[in-house]
């Protein structure tokens, strides 16, 4: 039979994998074209519903093995039954495998997110633990600190790749959340940068005991303000020598009391307290001084100054880069993405979504929350753009720039708070996603 050459069949006996040609005008049907190879269920139905007795269609376009099921179905009614019963059972079955699936990605993606913030609160704890240990239990305060940065460590440079994960809002005291934010990210950046343990340990020790000084300053400088007289300023300041005194009756490292001491100095000699320049600095001062400031303009102390993510990583880059060292920096840069999580971003299909995960080792492809009208927000999936080549990031948003029904269904943190969670390979998405 020649390729063009069609024959009738009746519209009972249609199968998928049939091509059609359907003898209406344009108008009367919903189709794109009235030329096309059935493809599902639903389509059969439309054309059930057009009223028509039977339809041509072309075998030599038509997958074969629908040809076959055609011949038959035109063999007898009972043939005919069975085939469409089958079908349908085809279809229910591939449905509750779809819900299943769906439903075992929402579980797994709610407990590691239970997961990171149950961590996140025992860290916190922890900090908060530590103060009230300083005067009365210094040493054995600093042990407790070793075991839990000794834990992230080893989690972190076991084998596999970690994410950076966005935690939901955490209204918790400001120091504790702080603490834990510049540890976490600051041991992600010393772990892309090839630190060896020992040096992950000392940076973990200095990253979650940097502000350990503060405990002795007054209530009112413990966090800087542009409102700050020069007296209080300088008060603000004495917070990293106090620091380091407090972390020599903890019996720190020396590489953790160097770090604690410089983690405000900056690698163009404008920090304090000493004004180093960079070359003086050790590679975990370096890190912390980074990170610190990152978390500080994404969480200040007046939650209305607070930049979005992507927003203080563009003014690091654009604006204070000679601040800092550059290895640094460029790492940085490339661990948390163009878009950190806890982006409001809008996809290249027009859609709002929120960066919730970053992959350091493909940082341009971040898994984001999207909003989907049709999907309750409890129920939304996370989607993995590296599985989504058809779907990119256009722009990133200010949280008030979304439409009322995206902020809702998306809920922009005001605080932000990282943890890290091993890399799990998602499924491939399903077609449309």
């Amino acid at each position: 039979m020649k390729n063009d050459e069609s024959d009738f069949v009746d519209v009972k006996n249609l199968r998928i994998g049939l091509f059609v040609e359907l003898d209406v005008g344009w108008m009367a049907h919903p189709f794109p074209s009235g030329s096309f190879k059935i493809s599902s269920l639903k389509q059969i139905e439309a054309i059930l519903g057009l009223g028509l007795a039977r339809v041509r269609h072309v075998p030599a376009k038509s997958d074969p093995m629908a040809g076959d099921a055609l011949g038959v179905a035109q063999a007898g009614s009972d043939d005919v039954a069975q085939a469409v019963e089958f079908e349908l059972q085809q279809a229910v079955q591939r449905e509750q495998l779809a819900r299943q699936q769906r439903a075992n990605r929402l579980r797994a993606q709610q407990q590691s997110l239970d997961y990171c913030e149950r961590r996140f609160g025992e860290a916190a704890r922890l900090y908060r633990r530590t103060l009230e240990q300083l005067h009365s239990q210094p040493v054995q305060a600093a042990g407790l600190c070793q075991t839990l940065v000794s834990g992230f460590v080893g989690d972190m440079l076991a084998d596999g790749e970690s994410s950076i994960r966005l935690l939901t809002e955490n209204a918790g005291e400001k120091s504790a959340m702080h603490t834990v934010n510049v540890t976490i990210i600051s041991l992600l950046l010393g772990k892309a940068m090839g630190l060896n343990q020992q040096d992950m340990l000392d940076l973990g020790m200095a990253a979650f005991l940097h502000d350990i000084g503060k405990i002795e300053l007054p209530d009112r400088v413990r966090w800087p303000e542009d409102s700050f007289s020069s007296a209080e300023y300088k008060l603000y300041q004495e917070h990293v020598v106090r620091g380091i005194q407090v972390g020599k009756t903890m019996a720190l490292s020396n590489g953790a009391l160097l770090a604690i001491g410089q983690h405000h100095e900056l690698v163009d000699g404008s920090g304090f307290p000493s004004r180093l320049s960079g070359e003086k600095m050790t590679i975990a001062a370096k890190i912390i001084a980074l990170v610190n400031r990152y978390d500080n303009l994404c969480n200040p102390s007046r939650p209305g100054a607070a930049m979005t993510p992507h927003e203080a990583l563009s003014l690091i880059f654009a604006q204070l880069k000679t601040r800092f060292d550059a290895a640094a920096l460029s790492g940085f840069i490339r661990m948390m993405g163009v878009y950190p999580p806890g982006s409001v971003v809008q996809l290249v299909d027009d859609r709002y979504a929120s960066v919730v995960s970053v992959n350091s080792a493909r940082p341009l492809k971040p898994r984001v929350i999207v909003h989907e009208p049709g999907v309750p927000k409890h129920e939304a999936l996370i989607l993995d753009l590296e599985h989504s080549p058809h779907i990119g990031i256009r722009r990133s948003l200010k949280p008030s720039s979304l439409p009322i029904a995206a902020m809702d269904y998306l809920a922009p943190r005001q605080r932000i708070s990282y943890f890290f969670e091993r890399v799990i390979e998602e499924p491939k998405p399903e077609p449309g996603a």
